[in-house]
């Protein structure tokens, strides 16, 4: 017996806006690979209308445009992790996509799912937020763009209306003494998501940490950006000395909690200093590896 009574496939986002406005029962599907298996597993409400949202170009594109990276929400990851500005210039997504689920899951999953699943741990959006990533959203209003936390309203709970879509994801291109990095520590069997993971984007002047972004999850009810450990980095060189401060301030400001199927709030604690100073020293090494400051203001995605 199907868990839904109507399926929707447009092809516009007008006419994906224009169901869900008119159906209250409705609910966006695109790789669908969170939704369909708590239907069937009974954790989610029977649902009246998908609204399956892959058929909409806008939705799949992959651009670089005006020194940012434009993602659509609905691209598949493998295609995200393949694209070679991605690579290049986001290292930390691609890495983070990269890891999530298998290879068949990749062929379909998107980080528009992997946002509004809004789990505070989702590898996808921890580096979107270590990458300072926006948010285009198609409401019936119109467009806009806001914050990538602006999403959550706690864990699972996302905070965006019913009728609202997300269309894309916008990265700031990494420049010349800029790079990222994403690292994860999971189970090796059972449960996927990770027992906690980070991702960090740094710019290097000399021997200097000029400006970071570090953020962490599981660590609270959404996804951390760790602003306090940041301020103990800032401006100073990764010595050891520097990495404990920083360790010590991520400690103070991350709420690590006991998770019967994944890990005890005191190995998520020790994992801290461990993911940061891993992930840190591998933006930091790469850094070297971004030789030009611009790119072609349009390249396209396959």
């Amino acid at each position: 017996m199907s868990s839904w009574n109507f399926y929707h496939l447009p092809h516009t986002l007008a006419e994906a806006l224009a169901i869900l406005q008119n159906d209250p029962h409705s609910k966006v599907i695109a790789g669908g690979t969170d939704l369909l298996l708590e239907l069937q597993q009974g954790r989610h409400a029977p649902v009246k209308t998908l609204v399956d949202l892959t058929q909409i170009a806008e939705l799949q594109r992959l651009e670089v445009l005006d020194q940012a990276l434009w993602i659509g929400a609905g691209v598949p990851l493998n295609r995200l992790v393949a694209w070679q500005p991605a690579q290049r210039f986001a290292t930390a997504l691609v890495e983070a996509a990269g890891l999530i689920g298998g290879p068949q899951v990749r062929n379909v999953a998107t980080l528009g799912g992997n946002v509004a699943h809004a789990l505070p741990a989702a590898d996808g959006a921890i580096a979107l937020l270590a990458l300072d990533a926006a948010v285009i959203l198609a409401t019936p209003e119109g467009k806009r763009t806001q914050s990538l936390l602006a999403c959550y309203a706690g864990p699972g709970k996302t905070a965006l209306q019913r009728t609202e879509i997300i269309v894309a994801f916008q990265v700031p291109l990494s420049r010349k003494g800029e790079a990222s990095a994403f690292r994860r520590v999971m189970r090796p069997q059972g449960v996927a998501i990770a027992i906690q993971n980070m991702g960090i984007w740094l710019r290097r002047e000399g021997e200097t940490i000029a400006d970071i972004r570090i953020a962490v999850g599981p660590a609270g009810p959404t996804p951390l950006r760790a602003h306090r450990t940041e301020e103990t980095l800032r401006g100073k060189p990764p010595t050891e000395e520097n990495l404990a401060e920083a360790e010590k301030a991520l400690l103070s400001e991350a709420r690590f909690r006991t998770s019967p199927h994944r890990a005890t709030a005191e190995y998520r604690m020790h994992l801290a200093g461990v993911l940061l100073r891993q992930t840190l020293q591998a933006a930091w090494e790469r850094t070297q590896t971004i030789e030009s400051e611009t790119v072609p203001l349009a390249v396209k995605g396959s």
